[in-house]
């Protein structure tokens, strides 16, 4: 069985390990026959339809965090912090824009319609638009305003849409869960590169300040999280349960696990390490499953 239906989820910077396990899947002999992503996983997997990942791959191992905090378009709305056109232009110089319906490969990105309750699924159209919905993080991002509709995240209704696919004979679906409730391992110490380090943090200065002033800026002390840091966790624990719901009730035939503690959501500067731990996790699982 080397016909593959793939499901890739939500989970921010992590979401570059989709990456990895694409790589992995292709070099191991298996054909993918659609895709169906939700924010970062829309992401990778719309680029990868249009048959430019290994040049968004390259765009984002350049990546310092310098150049994360200067692709942040920040806003003072009162809807999200971060406008999110100006990372798309840039990908756009050297991917460009393409219409959906006219991938080979079938994609489909999810978004979160709030005004009226429901899923969104973009399987035509923009890929960029479809895309800039998928990732709209309620509170970080500003919504998309469409008609009557204002779209979020996907990730709020269903960041691992394995419901969505359907396989035929002789087709697997796996699903990748950048959500997985396991420890992050001692051997993968995030990389620090101190010349860049005061860039980032602050970033982070720059998102809390946006909000309230009552905000703590201890990210670190759960006694003392700041608005920022509740907001960024209640959501990410929504997204944990959500995925685990999916898992257990669509039972996908392979599920990839990265570790929600891989890294933070705007971490992209770390691309070849999270890229890295989408290889390893894809071979763990594969390795289980040709056990069974």
């Amino acid at each position: 069985m080397k016909n593959v239906r793939l499901v890739l989820g939500s989970g921010g910077a992590r979401g570059m390990a989709h990456i990895g396990v694409i790589e992995e899947l292709e070099k191991e002999g298996f054909q993918i026959k659609e895709i169906v992503g939700c924010s970062m996983g829309a992401v990778v997997g719309g680029i990868h339809c249009a048959g430019y990942l290994a040049e968004y791959k390259h765009w984002l191992i350049k990546l310092s965090k310098m150049d994360v905090f200067m692709l942040l378009d920040f806003t003072l709305s009162g809807q999200g912090f971060v406008k999110g056109e100006k990372v798309f232009k840039a990908m756009e110089e050297f991917i460009g824009d393409h219409q959906i319906e006219h991938f080979k490969t079938p994609f489909t990105a999810v978004a979160s319609d709030l005004l009226h309750k429901k899923e969104v699924h973009y399987r035509t159209g923009s890929l960029f638009k479809a895309l800039r919905s998928s990732i709209a993080i309620p509170t970080v991002f500003t919504p998309v305003i469409n008609g009557k509709s204002q779209l979020v995240d996907g990730g709020v209704l269903n960041p691992l849409p394995i419901d969505l696919v359907k396989k035929a004979e002789g087709e697997i679906i796996v699903a990748v869960n950048i959500n997985a409730n396991i420890p992050y391992g001692k051997n993968n110490p995030p990389i620090e590169d101190n010349t860049e380090k005061a860039a980032y943090l602050k970033m982070l200065d720059f998102i809390r300040a946006t909000l309230p002033r009552f905000e703590n800026k201890n990210e670190n002390t759960a006694e003392n999280l700041g608005l920022f840091d509740i907001l960024n966790k209640s959501y990410d624990l929504t997204q944990d349960r959500l995925t685990e719901l999916m898992i257990q009730v669509h039972k996908p035939d392979l599920v990839v696990n990265v570790s929600r503690d891989a890294c933070g959501v705007f971490e992209f500067y770390r691309a070849n390490e999270i890229i890295e731990e989408g290889r390893k996790a894809f071979h763990l699982a594969y390795k289980q499953y040709k056990s069974i």
